[in-house]
């Protein structure tokens, strides 16, 4: 009996480490608030515990966002407060060596980029963190999600389209 709570300590940790961040940021884009972020992410971790290990297979990732975003959704809609993640929520590091000009250039670029996804339909921007903050495989967010692979490759298509032409023509 030890052996199995040991293994799934292990399983539990390694997934902790693999996916907090991730999940934390994803879990801050729907609820707005840090702290109900890392409420929703512990609960998403207690109940990946619980879970049968077998049945999730190399299928972890995706069960830990859908599980994410349906805990995440439910504080939100509790709540009322879905906001969105403004730009001063994410930090743009410099790379050794960067000039001022070369950091604020970048900077500003970022902030585009954030004010253009935050300006794309619900669906969008969710597919957009999910493949970009998260690194999901159009797959994983179809599970996630519950949209097709198809329509999910759809989404980001139009989505990196309208960024593209949103980032162009503020530049």
């Amino acid at each position: 009996m030890r052996r199995v709570a040991a293994d799934a300590a292990s399983f539990v940790r390694e997934a902790l480490a693999q996916h907090e961040a991730a999940l934390m940021r994803y879990a801050k884009s729907i609820t707005g608030d840090v702290e109900r972020a890392r409420d929703v992410v512990q609960e998403t971790f207690v109940r990946l515990w619980q879970a049968d290990r077998e049945q999730l297979g190399e299928h972890v990732a995706p069960w830990l966002f859908t599980v994410c975003r349906n805990r995440a959704l439910d504080v939100a809609r509790k709540e009322g407060r879905m906001q969105p993640v403004g730009a001063a929520a994410v930090e743009v590091a410099a790379e050794a060596g960067d000039t001022p000009l070369a950091q604020t250039l970048r900077k500003e670029a970022t902030s585009r980029v954030l004010a253009g996804v935050e300006g794309l339909p619900a669906n969008q921007r969710e597919v957009v963190r999910l493949k970009f903050q998260a690194g999901l495989s159009y797959k994983e967010i179809s599970a996630v999600t519950g949209l097709t692979v198809s329509n999910v490759g759809y989404l980001l298509h139009h989505a990196i389209k309208a960024l593209r032409d949103s980032v162009e023509g503020a530049a």
